[in-house]
């Protein structure tokens, strides 16, 4: 694909936040990014119902660190083990004010961290960017 196309249009967007202010500010940012869809789930478990189940094509996840049951580290560190999922661009969207947690985000492999409150519009920006970035 090249930086001019636009993703595949059953290309989602994945959120992955108990938090609903988040999630909404989120929605409206990313629904302006053309060709995909905003889905969101509210916790880890639901991200994994969403892509084994195949109805959406996951093309991206923006997800917290804190969440209940599993967390965002052990969310990206699966995502990242599997390797039908392994490619999927990761963002961070976290109110974690641990001086540790953007180093170890990236050491699993998440692509960008943010920190709450965010800038829904350099969200927007850095998915525009990992979804349009040409593909080998």
């Amino acid at each position: 694909m090249s930086n001019s196309e636009a993703p595949n249009a059953a290309a989602t967007i994945l959120i992955v936040d108990d938090t609903q202010s988040s999630v909404a500010a989120l929605e409206i940012a990313l629904a302006q990014i053309p060709g995909v869809e905003v889905a969101f789930v509210s916790s880890a478990a639901e991200v994994f119902r969403s892509l084994k189940d195949g109805s959406k094509r996951v093309s991206a996840i923006v997800t917290d660190i804190c969440m209940p049951a599993m967390n965002g580290f052990e969310l990206i560190r699966q995502i990242r083990a599997d390797r039908q999922t392994s490619e999927i661009p990761i963002v961070v969207v976290t109110a974690d004010t641990n001086p540790d947690t953007p180093a170890r985000t990236t050491r699993l492999g998440a692509n960008a961290f943010f920190t709450k409150p965010f800038s829904p519009a350099a969200v927007r920006k850095t998915l525009e960017k990992l979804l349009y970035a040409a593909k080998p």
